[in-house]
Formats: C-alpha cells, structure tokens, sequence
C-alpha cells in the first residue's frame, strides 16, 4: 500500500509517527500525491486544509483521512473524527481492510462576473469563471465578515471561540444587505426560481451540520443526502442578535421567525454590489455565485456510518 500525507500549518512529521508505527509494509510521501502514485491520503490540519486541497483530491479519487489538528475541525467532526487518536483507530481499521470508506457530497461554488443577472440570463454557463469545491459551509453577509477578522487572530485564540470573540467586532459596523436568493437545479438552468429577497445579516449554505469551531448553523445538514441546508437570518437589531447568538451553538435559532431554513440541489445569491464569500473560513470569490451539490464526490475514511 502506498500512502500520503499533507502536512497543514502547526503539524510536523511527528505527527504522521503513530499512523506509521506496526505498518512497515505501507509506502509513505509527503505532500499532494501525483496521480495514481498513492492508494490513500491523509491530511494533518483543519477545515481550511482541507478546502485547499480539495480539487486535487476530487481528481485523485482515493480515500482521504483527515487528522484534526486545526482550529475549528467541523469538517473531521462531521465525519466522527473528534481527536487524532479518532483518526488512528480509523486509519487502523483501513489497513487492516475494515469497511470504513464513506462517499461523501460536497459542495461547489461557481462565481459569475460582477453585474450577471440571473433573471431572464439563460447564458450563465458561458459566464462561470471558475469552480471551488467546500467541504463544510459556504456563506456571505456577517458570516463572511466574522471570518475574516477571527482569520486574523493567532491560531490558539482562533480555535477557542474566535469567531464569537469576533462576533461584537464584526457586528458593530456590518449592516443587512438586500440578497437575493433563486432555488434550483443544474439539470435545467430554466427552472430557477426566486426563494428568497430581501435584507439578510447572512446567508450560509452548508454540508455538514457545524461550523466556525461547532456552531450549529444547519443542524439538519447530513454529508451524504445529496443536498445543501441553507440557513439565512433575515433583519434582528444588532443587541438581540448577540443575545440570541448562543442558541445557534445548540441549533435553536431555527425557531426564530427571522430565519429561514431550506434543503436545495443548488442556489443563486445575488446582491446589489459584490460582498464577499467564504467557505470552510477561506475567502473565495464575491457575489454573484451559484452554489451547488456535488453527490459523492470525494472518498473518505471514516470510523463510522454518516446517516
């Protein structure tokens, strides 16, 4: 068997040690594998690690580890890997030929030039730029604001409440913004039709249920059933936000008759002048984008079932 290992921000080599202890039969590299020169991969960091490498990986098409040794780890955490000793019982379980592969779906993002239309615009296809695959959840509005200034916090303080700790900071100067949001299928660019429009603090599209080091923004989001939860929250005043902010920890804010939550295949997000979108605490693009599904996409070990 041949294996190979990425090593994110703040992991060395000792950390790939004990997954390579009792297995001298096992062919190890480091670093993003060329094509068809590794059976497995494993990957050292956290969620933002991960997205980086995600494209590649979909290309090599073999089972993938994730080794939580970032700072939020929602993406292992979705998967049941919630330590690294998770992690190596799982990688354990591989080797010795256990069912522990898992399919999983991801998420892309397609963005469009600024001023696309998407109403009566039957030509979008033409216009996509790019695509970005994320693995946990993608979102514009506050979220994207909060992101990026708990991104500039060290590393430790990142991963121990950083976002909430930048939650007040983000939310004394950010206002709603009008977004406009279109529900349908990739299958029939035709059928798009206008779910939701008017002001939103924020709009998270997401795959797996946590984010932002546990928050439950989509507690209803699974990896596996083919859809994304989208989870918008409309207009609050700025001092019952940060009240109600504790309830999204625990999944609660879904009751709030400010937030809307829907399943989709794919989406459109549009806003009158481009805002900025993250995915998995990374900055990807700007609006406008169309966020979609894509159905076992990437292989992965797991130490359990995800349904």
């Amino acid at each position: 068997m041949r294996a190979a290992a990425i090593l994110g921000l703040g992991s060395s080599i000792r950390d790939l040690k004990p997954f390579q202890n009792h297995h001298p039969e096992i062919t190890w590299s480091l670093g993003l594998p060329a094509c068809g020169t590794s059976d497995s991969v494993l990957i050292f960091g956290g969620d933002g690690t991960v997205h980086r490498h995600l494209a590649p990986l979909v290309e090599l098409g073999v089972p993938v580890l994730v080794v939580p040794r970032g700072s939020g780890n929602d993406f292992a955490r979705a998967l049941g890997i919630h330590s690294v000793q998770d992690a190596l019982r799982a990688w354990q379980s591989f080797v010795a030929g256990q069912p522990t592969m898992r399919s999983i779906d991801l998420g892309c993002i397609e963005p469009f030039p600024a001023g696309t239309s998407f109403r009566g615009n039957q030509q979008l296809a033409n216009a996509v730029a790019s695509k970005h695959y994320f693995c946990c959840v993608a979102g514009v509005g506050l979220d994207a604001e909060v992101t990026a200034l708990a991104n500039r916090l060290p590393p430790w303080l990142r991963g121990h409440g950083g976002y909430a700790l930048s939650l007040p900071v983000g939310l004394s100067h950010f206002n709603a913004c009008q977004v406009t949001i279109l529900e349908g299928s990739l299958t029939d660019p035709k059928a798009f039709t206008e779910r939701y429009s008017r002001p939103a603090l924020l709009a998270a599209v997401a795959n797996t249920p946590t984010y932002g080091g546990g928050m439950r923004i989509a507690p209803r989001a699974a990896l596996d059933d083919g859809l994304l939860d989208v989870c918008i929250v409309g207009k609050i005043p700025k001092f019952k936000l940060l009240a109600l902010f504790p309830t999204v920890y625990m999944g609660r804010h879904l009751g709030l008759k400010q937030v809307d939550y829907f399943q989709v295949k794919g989406i459109r997000i549009q806003t009158p002048t481009p805002i900025d979108v993250y995915a998995d605490g990374e900055y990807v693009c700007q609006t406008p984008v169309q966020v979609s599904v894509v159905p076992h996409a990437l292989s992965v070990i797991a130490p359990r079932s995800l349904g």
